[in-house]
Order: C-alpha cells, then structure tokens, then sequence
C-alpha cells in the first residue's frame, strides 16, 4: 500500500480538491483499520481544518464529500488489517471500523465547511449593516462608498427612496427574515437593501422600482396582522448618497409627525405632509395663529381639547357630521354642539370654505405644538 496514498492524491486532485486536504485523513483510515479505534481528537480537529480550507478554496461540499468517499473507497482493499486479515470476519470488522472511522471524518470535514460558510456569512452581514448605517447617518467618504456599494450592486448615482417600518415592538429577527425574503423574491436580492436600525425597519430601494412600499407592508400586515399598530414612514426619492440620507430622515421625520398629529394611516408618504414642515419651520407664526384662534375654546364646558379631537374628525371626515360622530363614538347632537361652540367663541364657522382653512391650519398647529396640554 505505500504507493497508493500517492496515486490516490493525484486522483483526488482531479476531483479539484487539493492533495494537503487529505493529508492525516488517509493515516486516519489506516489507523482505523489496524485498531478498530475510533478517530482521536486530533484527526477530527484537523479535518474540521481541512473544511474550512475547502470552503475557502470555493470547493463545495458535494466535491470534498465525493473526494473523501473516493479515497475511502480506493483504499480500503490494500488497507492492513483487511488485505492482510486471517479471516473473512476480520476483514469484515476492520472494513467496518474503516467506514465507521470514515463517516465521523467526514462529518468533521462538513462541520467545518459549513463553519467557514457561518463566518462568511456572518462577516458579510456585519459589512452589509456597516453600509447601511454609514448611508443612512452620511459617514464616510463618497468614493470609498462607491467602492462599498459595488459590493452590495447599489448604484449610489441613481435615486433612491427610503422605507421606514416601526411597530409597538421592536421587529424580531423572524419578522425581518420574512420581509427581506418576500422583497428579495420579487425584486432580486441585488436591488434592495434592509436592515433592522434602532428598533426599526430600514429598507432602501431604488426609485424606479415601483411597489416597493406596497410590499412591504402586505409582509408587515401577513407577519403581524393589524393588533402590534405598526405604521410606515416613506421618504421621498434622492439622488446619491446624500440623497439616501434625506430620505432616511423624511421617512423617520413622518413617523414623528404621525405621532404628534395622532395619525394612524399605516402608510405616510412625506411627499403628503410637506405643509406640516412649513408649519413648523415658523414656530413663532404657528404659535401666533393658534394662539389667536384657538385660544378662546379653553373657556369650553370640558376644555379646549374635545374640541379641537372633533374638529380634527371633523376636517378628516370630510365635513360630514354623522362620520365624525360614529369615529369618536359621540351622539352627531354632541358634534352639532361642538362645532357650534366653535363658532360662539372663536368666530370662525367650520362650514365656511373660508375660514374653515384658516381653523384647519390652526388645529393642525395646535397638534404639532402638542396645545392645550403644553403652553
């Protein structure tokens, strides 16, 4: 047998898997045969080795199995203890601890592939999370997020919008799982970007893939139905990496206002609440305007804020009395008392085209500065 582990190496290197893989391996078997022992620690750890370094080498694991039984396979006629037995049933017995032997090799030789899989996949997801978060925050240098972004086939020239998801839980890794593979199935792995960011859900997409938003939420609605409140937040498309960052902050600023505004739309599109932004950029008008219009309902019966809930259910509906009555789950007697009072101590009727926008713009204010209940 001493020519044979050398042709076996030249044979298994047709295989494409490197000879130094098998080194140990093959003494491993001999040794099996011999004794009848099991492989020791030592042989298992260095066929653990042999897997991750064939991973490495890009061999997959069907080639380094098929080597490993090939080798086996050849061997086991010239082994000592079976070539040599003085009996059938010694041979039979040596052959069988050579299998046994050869099967907790190869085990350990898979357990090692895969292993190097888990690190790389690992290594990548790091990587992969680490540019998403310096898109979304504008860390780094543009042309060395070019180069990052090659990796992932994001093309940072183009325009591209952002998709924040929140839920009264912070998303679960199953719940993500879930999402990224209904995205990645119908738009391609390639074109979408996700990650779980600071309790929320971050997906980038290009702006020319339409439906993407849709998506996302028909998973969101089939993993978490309509009990855990969750709500998005959509940017409007940018261009370049800034523009990522734009959007991140659009998107992310949305949800903000939904919660000063009370709204519970489960998409907000910032492109729809542009006005609130102008709103807020002059503090001291809105403060102003609230001040000037609304301040007489706080000598309502009850305070101003039943009030203003109507008239916000009121501008929502439409101006339709009995819609607003069966949303805030009051008698269209109280809404008609209500709007009336509206109209007795601030002077503006909600039924007029004219001032009805002037006690809109006023209601709206007086949600984003969160009065009566803050000065």
């Amino acid at each position: 047998m001493s020519d044979e582990p050398s042709r076996l190496m030249a044979e298994v290197g047709t295989f494409g898997v490197p000879a130094e893989l098998l080194h140990g391996y093959l003494d491993a078997l001999a040794t099996a045969a011999a004794t009848g022992r099991r492989p020791p620690r030592a042989d298992l750890d260095a066929c653990r080795r042999h897997g991750e370094q064939a991973a490495d080498h890009n061999i997959t694991l069907r080639t380094l199995t098929a080597a490993y039984l090939h080798a086996a396979e050849t061997l086991l006629p010239t082994l000592p203890g079976i070539a040599d037995a003085p009996t059938p049933s010694a041979a039979r017995a040596a052959a069988t601890a050579v299998w046994h032997a050869a099967r907790r090799l190869l085990d350990a030789a898979a357990e090692g592939h895969e292993r190097s899989h888990l690190h790389a996949a690992r290594r990548d997801h790091t990587a992969r999370r680490e540019f998403i978060d310096d898109l979304l925050y504008g860390h780094g240098h543009p042309g060395r997020l070019a180069e990052r972004a090659h990796r992932f086939a994001v093309q940072l020239a183009g325009r591209h919008q952002v998709i924040v998801a929140r839920a009264a839980t912070a998303f679960t890794d199953p719940v993500l799982e879930r999402v990224e593979a209904g995205l990645t199935s119908r738009f391609g792995s390639r074109n979408i970007l996700i990650t779980n960011h600071d309790g929320l859900l971050v997906c980038i997409a290009p702006a020319a893939l339409r439906g993407t938003t849709g998506e996302v939420a028909h998973h969101l609605l089939t993993a978490l139905g309509t009990d855990n409140r969750w709500q998005i937040g959509v940017g409007r498309p940018h261009p370049g990496p800034s523009g990522i960052q734009q959007s991140y902050e659009e998107a992310r600023d949305t949800l903000q206002l939904a919660d000063r505004l009370g709204l519970t739309t489960p998409v907000l599109r910032a492109a729809d609440l542009l006005v609130f932004p102008v709103l807020l950029r002059d503090r001291a008008a809105i403060t102003d305007l609230v001040h000037t219009v609304l301040a007489p309902l706080t000598d309502a019966r009850g305070g101003a804020i039943p009030i203003l809930d109507t008239l916000t259910a009121f501008f929502a509906c439409h101006g339709n009395t009995t819609a607003t009555a069966r949303q805030l789950h009051i008698g269209a007697r109280t809404v008609a008392y209500r709007l009336d009072r509206v109209r007795h101590l601030t002077g503006y009727d909600p039924d007029d085209p004219t001032q009805r926008f002037t006690l809109q713009a006023a209601v709206l204010g007086a949600r984003l500065l969160n009065w009566p209940t803050e000065p």
